[in-house]
């Protein structure tokens, strides 16, 4: 049964198992959101954990739009294109992966065949960082279709055990940034006063970030040696939705009303591809991956005590981790995330999502990878590019 603690005027309903461990920030993070001016209902998932000012892993709906419940990287979101590879070996094709930290620039890349997947103009003109992955929790990762449990639905979706994919996790890099601090440098956690204003810079961040995702996409599948895909799967977890008019916000939730989702696992661990089903009682929502259950700070400090950098970059399912910034790779160890069967258990057990399909990863880029370079050319690579 769900776990429902009570607010007024807002309920806040647990999507989570006694099993599951949930800590207390969260739930007092929806507690905070729940007592907020015109916020009805508070819905959080089995990957809940606290946020800056508002839970991750939540989907809360409220009369009157908040900007800083979706946060910053608006548009954020998980994106599956199949990718057709004679060979999947993934010592050879980490070597091949693109600088993901370096955007494409107009005229320097202008020869660049990734461009040809932007039709029309870039949203809101940012050009700023388009084509990078960004860091914390993003993502680019070759994966191979592991179990398919769902038959029919994976035959639908054109897949099968052995295929072979893309995941892309990235969002709106600078641009929802910018929109955020431009609210909350005059209004800070308030709601936003001109919501037409708003929606209109949030849509473009949102379409940005799936834009953005399908650019990551073609350069990995040009560097791999195979020709770019539609996705068949493409949902972001960091927005607001007008929804019958309330405004539902997304924090680390996918849409879960008759979408498919893929819900990440980690580095180390599997993903599944689920068909969500979500209804009202879950705001139609439903979990955006394993959630973390260390800051990553702990993180950080733990796992230096428990591994070793090669450790993390060959993960226990053979799976190699590109990252050449070695803080990130600890703070992002597999070790400091829940366990994503029971996050997908959850899910099942509230009827919230049906699982399709589980994928193992075989490569997965995080940053530039000094540690494939030889020793006496390090000095040479630069360290730290990009940001998030």
């Amino acid at each position: 049964m769900s776990q429902d603690h009570s607010s007024t005027p807002a309920t806040v309903t647990v999507f989570a198992s006694p099993e599951s461990w949930i800590e207390s920030a969260a739930l007092a993070r929806c507690q905070q959101v729940a007592a907020l001016d015109g916020m009805l209902h508070v819905a959080a998932m089995p990957d809940l954990h606290p946020g800056k000012g508002a839970p991750i892993g939540a989907a809360m709906a409220s009369s009157v739009l908040y900007p800083h419940l979706v946060g910053s990287d608006i548009g954020c979101g998980i994106a599956v294109f199949p990718i057709g590879l004679k060979r999947a070996v993934p010592e050879r094709l980490a070597t091949r992966f693109p600088d993901l930290d370096r955007a494409l620039d107009p005229q320097r890349d202008a020869d660049d065949p990734a461009w040809a997947v932007v039709q029309g103009s870039v949203p809101a003109g940012h050009l700023d960082g388009l084509g990078t992955v960004g860091r914390g929790n993003h993502f680019v990762e070759l994966a191979r279709v592991d179990t398919v449990l769902d038959s029919a639905h994976a035959s639908r979706l054109g897949l099968e055990a052995g295929a072979l994919l893309l995941i892309v996790h990235s969002g709106s890099r600078g641009l929802g940034e910018r929109i955020l601090r431009t609210h909350t440098e005059v209004h800070g956690a308030g709601p936003a006063v001109d919501t037409d204003a708003y929606l209109a810079l949030h849509d473009a961040a949102v379409r940005w970030g799936s834009l953005n995702r399908r650019v990551l996409a073609a350069r990995v599948a040009h560097a791999l040696g195979a020709e770019p895909t539609e996705p068949i799967v493409d949902q972001c977890h960091n927005l607001v939705e007008v929804r019958d008019g309330i405004y539902l916000h997304r924090k680390g939730a996918a849409p879960g009303d008759g979408r498919d989702v893929l819900i990440a696992g980690t580095r180390g661990t599997a993903s599944y591809l689920v068909a969500a089903h979500a209804g009202a009682e879950a705001n139609h929502s439903v979990a955006h991956g394993a959630g973390r259950k260390m800051s990553r700070a702990d993180a950080l400090r733990r796992g230096r005590a428990k591994h070793t950098v090669e450790e993390l970059r060959r993960t226990p399912v053979g799976s190699l981790v590109v990252c050449g910034d070695r803080q990130l790779l600890f703070e992002e160890a597999p070790t400091a995330y829940k366990r994503i069967e029971r996050v997908i258990a959850d899910l099942v057990a509230h009827d919230l999502a049906t699982p399709v399909l589980s994928t193992t990863p075989l490569v997965t880029y995080k940053t530039p990878d000094l540690g494939s370079v030889p020793r006496p050319e390090r000095r040479d690579r630069r360290r730290g590019r990009g940001r998030s």
